[in-house]
């Protein structure tokens, strides 16, 4: 897929497209994250891109987008507070805050994380009925959060991506949380693409 093929199908109204990224960011790449992030904000008009603000990599995405229209930066954060000093967006919006809309597909979907398999309920649980203590589930919050950012949850607060676009970590793809987010997308039938892809983007 070109820009070009990308823009065309891609930048249509209430389209929502995934910016994340896996791991540390190679110090060579560092700047093309960020020429990205502001390449697709200048080339569309329409694209709302999601970001889930990891420490410092997301930020190159995100810090791309924001210098030419921060109000078209969306933030899905794992507990409110989340990396403050880091999130460049124009909204935020907290597990927190949407944790008793979650629908029957996000806790499925979730679940399919072996490494968090057996966190997902009791954190919801503690959320729902004493406020979800920080304790060993809170990396529950992480997975569910990357589950939600693909396809969304019941009331819409979060609605379903269209896109997404990676920078992963090629001698160990697709694992992490980052490797979960593109699972889902696979999943759900959500269009993806890597650097292998995109980096050709910058040249066009």
């Amino acid at each position: 897929m070109t820009l070009k093929e990308f823009v065309k199908k891609f930048d249509v109204p209430d389209s929502i497209v995934l910016l994340e990224v896996k791991g540390k960011v190679l110090k060579e790449d560092e700047l093309k994250l960020t020429a990205l992030g502001k390449l697709l904000s200048e080339r569309t008009k329409h694209i709302l891109f999601r970001s889930g603000n990891a420490d410092g990599s997301d930020y190159l995405f995100s810090k791309g987008v924001a210098l030419v229209d921060d109000k078209r930066l969306q933030v899905i954060t794992p507990y409110t507070g989340h990396k403050q000093k880091t999130n460049l967006a124009y909204e935020t919006i907290s597990l927190d805050e949407i944790v008793t809309s979650l629908d029957p597909e996000v806790v499925y979907e979730s679940k399919k994380n072996k490494k968090t398999e057996n966190m997902i309920e009791p954190y919801i649980d503690k959320k729902i009925n004493n406020g979800g203590k920080k304790d060993f589930t809170v990396s529950a919050a992480y997975i569910i959060r990357d589950t939600v950012k693909v396809i969304g949850n019941k009331n819409n607060e979060v609605k379903p991506s269209a896109f997404g676009i990676f920078y992963d970590d090629l001698k160990s793809p697709m694992t992490g949380g980052t490797g979960h987010t593109m699972k889902v997308c696979d999943n759900y039938n959500v269009p993806k693409i890597n650097q292998t892809v995109w980096f050709k983007w910058l040249e066009e």
